[in-house]
C-alpha cells in the first residue's frame, strides 16, 4: 500500500509548487489535492511532471461558498454535472484516476428520499462519463462533528448507495479518521465494505494530526486491507502538528505494522 501526501493540508504556508517539491524530497510518489481548480489543468499537469509526482485523488468542486458538494441536492443536478465535468478535465490532463464525488449537505426541509434519489441518479450518469475516461468516482462518509448534516456519515450508508447505483466506476473511499471520529467499530465498519474500497485515508482522531499506526484499531485495519489484497493508495490527509517533514517519523511505524502482518 502506497502513501500519498495530501497537499491541501501538508506543508502549510507554501505555494503548491513548493509543496510538491517538499513531498518529492520526503519520498512521496503520489499526492492528493482536494480542490485543484486555481490552475489550468495543463499547468497543474506540468507542475506534477516537473516534480515526478502522480496525482491520485481530487474532489469535485464543492459548490457555492460553504457548500460541501452537490451530488445529493435536488435541483442542483446541472451544477453537479458541471462540477464533475470540471474534475474530469483535471483528470484528463493529469492522468488522475479518482474523483471524490462530494454528496453535500441537504437543506433540512428536503426529504431524505428525494436526496437519495438525486444522488443515485447523478452518480449513475456520472459513472458513465467517468468510466469512459478511465476514472473512478469515490464516495466518502464524513463524520458529523466535522461536517454536520453531510448526507452520509457511516461507510455502510455509502455501501448502500453504491449498491443502488450498480456501476463498477463508483466505489468507496474509506477514511479511518472519520470512522474513528464517529466512534464506530473499525473492524466491523471495514469488514462490511471491504470489497468496495478503492481509496483509503487516515489521520489521528485527536486534532486530525499525524496518524498513529500503532493504535490497535488502526493497525488491524491496515493489516486487514493488506491481507485482502488492497494495493492502492493510503492518503495522508492530516493537519501537521508542527513541521511536516519532521513529523513524518510515523511512517516507520506504518511500515512496521505492515511488515508484522502474520499472513502465511
Amino acid at each position: 500500500m502506497k502513501l500519498a501526501a495530501n497537499l491541501s493540508l501538508l506543508y502549510p504556508g507554501l505555494p503548491l509548487a513548493q509543496r510538491m517539491a517538499a513531498a518529492a524530497r520526503d519520498g512521496f510518489a503520489g499526492v492528493e489535492i482536494l480542490f485543484p481548480y486555481d490552475l489550468e489543468p495543463h499547468e497543474l499537469a506540468a507542475m506534477l511532471r516537473d516534480h515526478g509526482l502522480q496525482l491520485v485523488l481530487i474532489n469535485t468542486p464543492p459548490g457555492q461558498p460553504g457548500e460541501k458538494g452537490l451530488a445529493s441536492l435536488p435541483g442542483r443536478e446541472v451544477d453537479f454535472n458541471h462540477a464533475l465535468q470540471r474534475a474530469l478535465q483535471v483528470c484528463e490532463a493529469t492522468q488522475c484516476g479518482m474523483i471524490h464525488a462530494m454528496a453535500g449537505v441537504p437543506a433540512a426541509d428536503v426529504a431524505p428520499g428525494a436526496c437519495r434519489a438525486t444522488l443515485i441518479d447523478n452518480l449513475r450518469q456520472g459513472a458513465v462519463l467517468a468510466s469512459r475516461a478511465g476514472v473512478s468516482l469515490t464516495l466518502e462518509a464524513l463524520n458529523r462533528a466535522d461536517v454536520p448534516g453531510y448526507f452520509y456519515n457511516r461507510p455502510d450508508q455509502v455501501a448502500d448507495i453504491i449498491a443502488a447505483v450498480g456501476h463498477d466506476a463508483v466505489r468507496l473511499q474509506f477514511d479511518l479518521y472519520h470512522t474513528q471520529r464517529e466512534a464506530l467499530d473499525m473492524d466491523a465498519a471495514l469488514d462490511s465494505v471491504l470489497p468496495l474500497v478503492r481509496h483509503v485515508q487516515f489521520a489521528s482522531p485527536a486534532g486530525r494530526h499525524e496518524p498513529d499506526p500503532t493504535v490497535p484499531a488502526v493497525a488491524r485495519a491496515l493489516r486487514t486491507l493488506a491481507r485482502h489484497g488492497y494495493t492502492g493508495w493510503v492518503g495522508c490527509e492530516y493537519i501537521p502538528a508542527g513541521d511536516t517533514s519532521a513529523g513524518l517519523a510515523w511512517r516507520e511505524a506504518y511500515q512496521a505494522v505492515l511488515d508484522a502482518d502474520d499472513t502465511p
